[in-house]
Formats: structure tokens, C-alpha cells, sequence
């Protein structure tokens, strides 16, 4: 990366997006940064996502259409017709700060080994004014082992992608996304790049505008093969992170991400959550509790937290929320 402007690849997929991606598509045209490109991979989308896209006539923006294939299939294509020395990938419901790239590509400068991070926050029913930031202790520079770490000992760590600027090489290193995934595959994909990486470097003038309240959230997920690949793509992170650190603040903070999957997947998948339980065992315990509202936290103190689990699907069904 010797150019003081090297080309940023933004790697876009898209499906069933219509709604959004005008928003998102803008948010990049607005980039105080020149120097990038956009590949949207239109994924077999049966809404306007073509029509949309089609509207934008900046040279920078290619468009590319299949049949659908996946999330992971399409970023994978993306990154494939991409030729910057740096790499977002970027959903297509999501909006950047104006200077988002401007103030990551400066960071990273003479980082090659490094990734760089971003603030993010939060806004709902598609209104930008209902934005918040989400503050972590994670927003810091950090050894990228150590990033991880951290951030799963809560639980499950916010790696949503565009928060990340990443250097082609480190990804000829970690591999790209894996196709079999199809819920939080961004666990895996970001576990495996970090341990392909020197450090995070924190950029607080880069803020990714997350939008929230959409349909298909891991907790509104019924079907065994999302929940499958759930547990696989947790599994897949935590072999990528034992094979950097075997400490254990590591496998505690696995036992973490995979206990908060458990604590999301049942009752609906017991056999799931069992398999989950033998892997936090073999890791030595888990120190997240089960709780997501004061009646929960006491239901949980009480009965424990798979009856209380249990007790709060009943009672949400019979009161219709």
C-alpha cells in the first residue's frame, strides 16, 4: 500500500434490498474519499433491488446479477470482480459516515498486517434521527487476538462487516466467506481474519449507521438449518482463535459466544443447545448469565435459566408479543 490513495474495493451483497440500498448506495457516493469502487452482486433478488441499483450512473458502481446463492456466495463474488489493495464488504441496508473511508484509509496507512475498526450504533424503523451510538470497550487499538477476546467475553461481539477496513492480503490469508453458512456467518469470517491479523486499529472519525428492527434476527430464526449453521459458525471462530491462543481468557470467552447461542436457541433446539453445552464444558464453563429483563433476571435466580427460558416463551404467547 505505498499509494497515499489506494483504491478501496466496497464489496456489496444484495438481496430482496429495494427498500435500502438507495441509502446505502448514496452513502458512498457521499464518501469525502474518491479512490473507491462498488461491485453489488445482486443475488437473485424478486423485488426493485435491480431497478434501484440500475438508477446510479457513476462509473465506480458495477452491478453484477445471479441467481440466488447465498449471502456469503454473493460477498465472495463481489470480493472476486474486486481489484483495490483495501476491502469493505458492505451491506446493503446500511449507511457509512461521510468520511468513514477517508479517515480509515489514513489510519491504516503502513498497516498492512493491520485491520481497522470503526464506531457503530444503532437506528430503528428506518429513521437515521433514531440513532445511538453503542460504545465497547473494544474501541481501542488492539492486538487483534486480544480483540477478540474481549469482545466475546460478553457473549456474542458486534463484527457486523462494514465496520472494517481490511488489506487484500489478509484475506488471501483467512479465506472468504463460507458458503454453508446462513445465520451470524460473520462470526466465523471475522474470527478467522482477526487471527490472520497484527492489530485492530480503532478509527473514532468512522461510524457505521446500523440499521436495526428488521426481520430475521437470530432470536426470530425457527428453522434447524439456520440454528445448524449458527453452531457452526461459532465453532469454525473458535478453532480459528485456538489456534492463535489457547489461554483461558480465550477458551472463556469462547464458552461466552457459545452459551450466549444457547441461551437464544432454546427451547426451540434442545439437541443444538446439548451439543453447545458439551463444547462449553470441554472449554472449562461460561460466565455469561441468562437474563433480559428484571421479571427474567429473578425467573432465572429462581428456577434456573432453561425453565425460565421455557416460561418466557409461554408467557409471550399467551399475551401475543
Amino acid at each position: 500500500m505505498a499509494s497515499s490513495d489506494p483504491l478501496v474495493s466496497i464489496c456489496m451483497p444484495a438481496y430482496n434490498a429495494g427498500k435500502y440500498i438507495q441509502a446505502a448506495v448514496q452513502s458512498v457516493i457521499d464518501q469525502s474519499y474518491t479512490n473507491w469502487e462498488l461491485i453489488i452482486v445482486n443475488d437473485g433478488s424478486i423485488d426493485n433491488t435491480a431497478d434501484v441499483a440500475a438508477l446510479f450512473t457513476d462509473k465506480r458502481i458495477k452491478i453484477v446479477h445471479q441467481p440466488n446463492k447465498g449471502q456469503c456466495v454473493a460477498a465472495n463474488k463481489a470480493f472476486e470482480l474486486s481489484g483495490g489493495d483495501l476491502i469493505k464488504f458492505f451491506d446493503a441496508d446500511d449507511i457509512m459516515s461521510p468520511d468513514m473511508l477517508s479517515s480509515q484509509v489514513s489510519r491504516i496507512a503502513g498497516h498492512s498486517e493491520d485491520v481497522v475498526s470503526a464506531r457503530w450504533g444503532r437506528f430503528y424503523n428506518d429513521n437515521i434521527h433514531t440513532f445511538k451510538l453503542n460504545p465497547e470497550p473494544v474501541w481501542q487499538d488492539m492486538p487483534a487476538i486480544n480483540w477478540l477476546i474481549s469482545a466475546l467475553t460478553t457473549g456474542y461481539p458486534m463484527m457486523q462487516c462494514a465496520l472494517w477496513l481490511i488489506p487484500r492480503p489478509i484475506l488471501y490469508r483467512s479465506g472468504l466467506w463460507d458458503k454453508e453458512l446462513s445465520l451470524i456467518n460473520d462470526f466465523d469470517f471475522f474470527c478467522r481474519v482477526l487471527s490472520a491479523s497484527r492489530n485492530v486499529l480503532f478509527e473514532p472519525a468512522a461510524t457505521l449507521y446500523y440499521r436495526s428492527g428488521i426481520l430475521g434476527s437470530l432470536s426470530s430464526q425457527t428453522k434447524t438449518a439456520h440454528a445448524q449453521s449458527a453452531f457452526k459458525s461459532i465453532s469454525k471462530g473458535a478453532a480459528a482463535i485456538l489456534g492463535v491462543d489457547q489461554s483461558s481468557a480465550a477458551k472463556q470467552a469462547i464458552a461466552n459466544a457459545f452459551q450466549t447461542l444457547a441461551y437464544a436457541l432454546y427451547p426451540q433446539h434442545k439437541k443444538i443447545v446439548r451439543d453447545i453445552e458439551k463444547q462449553i464444558e470441554t472449554l472449562g464453563g461460561s460466565t455469561v448469565s441468562w437474563h433480559y429483563s428484571k421479571i427474567s433476571y429473578w425467573l432465572n435466580k429462581l428456577f434456573g435459566w432453561k425453565m425460565a427460558s421455557n416460561l418466557r416463551v409461554t408467557i409471550r404467547k399467551l399475551f401475543n408479543y
